[in-house]
């Protein structure tokens, strides 16, 4: 098989992803299936029995949580070391020793488990309030802490694994604050992301919501590419924002959620049991991946758009096209999938498809 080495990494990197998630899904099984999850809850609600009553519940959950996510972790934590390091090391993507790596890992664990304690603390409130229609309320909570978290991402979770400071480039900096208020998309303002402390690859983004929303220009980015490409790469993330694609996009993710919990509803009939929260994450996690190449599809259809957007916007064609040229050889794009490839794992359309799109216009 001729593979140049965008594609051998993607490969690997797949095949890493369905390993881990395979071993992930076993554990959680085999919690249920042995009965040891019946013994965690039983010891869970014990320890809990000895606090006031309106705690003992909630304390209950959170330590099943607890014993549940970190027994995942341990079970997937070579398989995601391989993926997230040793391959972009082999690679030249990564500049973190693996001390650095299993630092930033862990800080990924501890926020992730106190995501994963709320959502198990409402997951559970709203079947006992909710009753019959619980995963439909559920699913509502979820999503409105979704635009939470979306807005407070850049100031409050970014920080803790990156470094942004104000861009000292203040033509460039004027510049794309132009391109934002001929957008109509007013932002805080424009930062320099310290990605290279981290990664070879270059990335530029325009997150948050409202008061938060910022520009971020990756270190990489701002090293390497000229004022033109940088400006239509921006042009590009405004043009989501634009276009509402992060309500689109939620709103999608809501359907998702409420097909999940639905499906959880109906495979496990005692959701409301500590003892079947291995199942319940499991039947979860299942149909969420089962749907994801249509969260995928959508998403490739939001990118062209955007695409289009930002030329429309700059009309900087050959700029664009160099800095999809270069932003695939730096990054190491999967530039040429298999369909079945593209289809299953691909949330934006190939570099060769973008740039044939730019010719076109």
């Amino acid at each position: 098989m001729n593979e140049d080495k965008g594609a051998r990494y993607h490969r690997l990197r797949r095949q890493a992803v369905i390993a881990s998630t395979i071993f992930g899904a076993a554990w959680l099984g085999g919690l249920y299936a042995s009965g040891a999850s019946t013994a965690l809850a039983r010891a869970a609600t014990r320890a809990g029995a000895a606090l006031p009553p309106m705690l003992a519940r909630p304390i209950a959950i959170v330590m099943v949580v607890a014993v549940v996510a970190a027994g995942y972790e341990l079970v997937s934590l070579p398989i995601t070391g391989y993926r997230g390091w040793f391959l972009d090391r082999r690679y030249g993507l990564s500049t973190e020793s693996l001390p650095q790596w299993l630092r930033d890992h862990l800080k990924g664990f501890v926020v992730g488990l106190v995501l994963a304690w709320g959502a198990a603390l409402i997951l559970y409130a709203g079947i006992h309030v909710a009753d019959g229609w619980w995963w439909l309320a559920v699913a509502v909570v979820f999503s409105l802490l979704t635009i939470g978290l979306a807005t407070v991402a850049p100031v409050v979770l970014m920080p803790l694994f990156y470094r942004f400071a104000p861009i000292e480039r203040e033509a460039l900096r004027e510049r794309l604050l132009d391109l934002c208020a001929r957008a109509r998309v007013p932002v805080l303002g424009v930062f320099e992301w310290g990605l290279g402390e981290k990664s070879t690859r270059a990335n530029a983004a325009l997150v948050g919501m409202g008061r938060t929303r910022r520009i971020l220009l990756s270190d990489t980015l701002l090293a390497g590419y000229s004022d033109d490409e940088i400006a239509v790469i921006l042009a590009h993330e405004l043009a989501h924002h634009v276009h509402r694609d992060l309500w689109s996009g939620l709103a999608l993710e809501t359907v998702i959620l409420i097909a999940s919990l639905f499906a959880v509803s109906r495979l496990v009939p005692a959701a409301a049991d500590l003892s079947s929260l291995p199942l319940v994450a499991l039947v979860f996690g299942a149909v969420s991946v089962a749907l994801s190449p249509v969260a995928n599809a959508w998403s490739r259809r939001n990118e062209r758009r955007a695409d289009r957007f930002a030329l429309d916007l700059t009309g900087l064609a050959s700029p664009f096209i160099s800095a999809m040229r270069r932003l695939a050889t730096q990054n190491l794009a999967d530039e040429r999938p298999s369909a079945v490839t593209y289809w299953l794992f691909h949330s934006h359309p190939t570099i060769e498809e973008r740039i044939a799109a730019a010719r076109a216009r």
